[in-house]
């Protein structure tokens, strides 16, 4: 109607507006990882489906050799998930304790501006290349492991397991330190009121009462380890092994799948097709060690 104004929106009608299109925004955020995630998945059980199709599962699962490159065909997993076993290993005995102890003392005893320094210096060590991390495995920690057992070869697992656990410290000690930190300051007074030392404290107060942060911090650090690719690509030798010594060379799942899809081999070929089928059983993996430290986590937080 002429001359008639134009209608507007109430301000309560607009801040309904607002939140519902930021509400929006959020769920759509949230959404893109979890769809992200089941793409891969499905990707990855599509492709498995093709393989097994031509490979009995198994052979997969039982058998010791895996040679699909070779004329002598063997599609036995378990030398890759031996070498990544090992190798996540000697990085979790390297990374934990220290990650540990660096997270009790920055959270505990160190002064805040020893707290400033150490901290950032540590994580800068999670900005580092892996591929810088291979070449120093390869060129400085096996040559000085060499000196102490000279029979060591120049590819082993040891010196890629060692500085892989050196790259996830930061990530233990960081997310540690964090859970840590947050533990309320009544619970540390009440053991200070009871004669505990700050030791005590630290260790039957702090860490308990902090266990699910500390858990997710090493279920972390365990899943990078885990995944961690160019360190062993370069470090640990790309020829599969089935062996539990850490100081032979052996081929890892993600270095396997890492030499195989940069290669000449054709898509759809049963030997590409492997590459799927060693990344679902990397998922796999990954998935039970995060439901295991799911229930530790768990069984802890109802204990303490």
């Amino acid at each position: 109607m002429i001359g008639a104004k134009p209608t507007r929106l109430s301000p309560k009608l607009l801040r309904n507006l607002r939140e519902r299109a930021i509400e929006f925004v959020l769920f759509l955020a949230a959404l893109s990882s979890v769809a992200t995630t089941i793409a891969i998945v499905a990707i990855l059980v599509y492709e498995s489906i093709l393989f097994f199709q031509k490979v009995p599962i198994w052979e997969f699962l039982t058998d010791t050799q895996w040679t699909p490159l070779f004329d002598d065909k063997h599609y036995g997993i378990w030398p890759l998930v031996s070498g990544t076993l090992v190798t996540t290993v000697v990085a979790l005995i390297v990374a934990i304790p220290l990650g540990t102890i660096i997270a009790i003392y920055l959270s505990e005893f160190a002064p805040p501006l020893v707290r400033e320094v150490i901290k950032p210096a540590l994580e800068l060590l999670a900005g580092i290349p892996t591929v810088v991390y291979g070449y120093f495995a390869l060129l400085f920690v096996t040559p000085l492991l060499q000196v102490i057992f000279p029979e060591l070869p120049g590819f082993n697992m040891l010196s890629a397991g060692l500085v892989i656990g050196t790259m996830i410290i930061p990530y233990v000690s960081s997310l540690s330190e964090d859970a840590m930190r947050a533990v309320p300051a009544h619970l540390r007074e009440g053991s200070y009121a009871t004669g505990a030392t700050r030791l005590q404290t630290a260790l039957r107060v702090v860490v308990p009462a902090s266990i699910s942060g500390i858990s997710a911090a090493y279920i972390l650090g365990i899943s990078r380890a885990v995944g961690e690719t160019m360190i062993v690509a370069i470090a640990a030798g790309g020829q599969p092994n089935l062996t539990l010594n850490p100081m032979e060379p052996a081929a890892t799942m993600t270095a396997y799948i890492v030499a195989v899809s940069l290669g000449d081999l054709p898509h759809g070929s049963l030997e590409y097709e492997t590459i799927f089928a060693v990344g679902l059983s990397l998922v796999l993996m990954t998935l039970v060690f995060n439901i295991i430290g799911h229930f530790l986590a768990k069984r802890y937080r109802e204990i303490y």
